[in-house]
């Protein structure tokens, strides 16, 4: 069995799909995906993507607010009084992205320090997201002390001098469908050397769909065409991968009920 560690299932067009919920989860459990994180990415959403999912057992969920949705200082308190609910199992997704605008650097990195100190205080694991921000990362997860609440770096697109510094840490590397892509021969090169006892897998979904559904909506189903994938890059068979991935995800998530 596998576990999709990173899904935003509220986020799902299911008229384009011309699914529903029950139904694109289905597909999954049909793929063999047993667990499924639906990961936050703004406190104003979080009550809704909790009513969606709240009723599905094999659903957890994180709180947390993306650094690309960060416009405004993080209201801790109400992070905290959110992430609290017994379902969620992880803060995040935080961290910090460069890639874009560079008037909400500072934003971003205040929200992530903000992030990390929530994730100590509830002794819940960090999902982090970053994008050409390598130093000030690295560098805000060890002032700030991440290692306590470990985490991950989820959608990892980044070399493995930043990897290896997370994992030295304590932290997990995620995986999404971008290990596909023909152009991500780096990636490809950094997934050959993630420990197999540091490894996730994801989809990120509805974003980022691996060949061969590239351009498509992305859904939890497709995490076992990433497993796949990902078997073959470490000469691993997939049950190999698929078992140490999923034990993985459990030993991070520790709040998640397994099936």
């Amino acid at each position: 069995m596998i576990v999709d560690s990173h899904c935003h299932l509220d986020r799902l067009d299911f008229d384009k799909l011309d699914l529903n919920l029950d139904q694109v989860l289905e597909n999954a459990r049909a793929k063999k995906v047993e667990h499924f994180l639906c990961v936050s990415v703004t406190l104003d959403q979080f009550p809704t993507m909790l009513d969606k999912i709240k009723h599905y057992p094999d659903v957890s969920a994180s709180c947390g607010v993306h650094p690309l949705d960060q416009k405004d200082a993080l209201d801790k308190q109400k992070l905290i009084s959110l992430a609290s609910h017994d379902k969620v199992v992880a803060i995040g997704e935080t961290g910090l992205d460069y890639y874009y605008s560079k008037d909400t650097h500072i934003v971003q990195q205040e929200s992530f320090v903000g992030h990390i100190e929530v994730a100590n205080e509830l002794n819940k694991p960090l999902i982090i997201h970053t994008r050409d921000a390598r130093e000030d990362t690295i560098n805000l997860m060890r002032a700030h002390n991440a290692e306590n609440c470990g985490g991950v770096l989820h959608c990892f697109t980044e070399n493995w001098e930043m990897a290896k510094k997370a994992i030295d840490m304590g932290f997990y590397i995620s995986i999404s469908g971008i290990v596909t892509f023909k152009n991500a021969v780096e990636l490809k090169d950094v997934v050959k050397q993630i420990p197999l006892d540091r490894l996730l897998i994801e989809t990120d979904s509805p974003y980022l769909a691996p060949v061969p559904y590239r351009g498509k909506t992305n859904q939890p189903a497709y995490v076992e065409d990433v497993a796949y994938y990902i078997a073959e890059l470490k000469g691993l068979t997939f049950d190999e991968l698929a078992e140490a991935t999923t034990n993985n995800f459990y030993s991070l998530f520790n709040q998640a009920k397994r099936a």
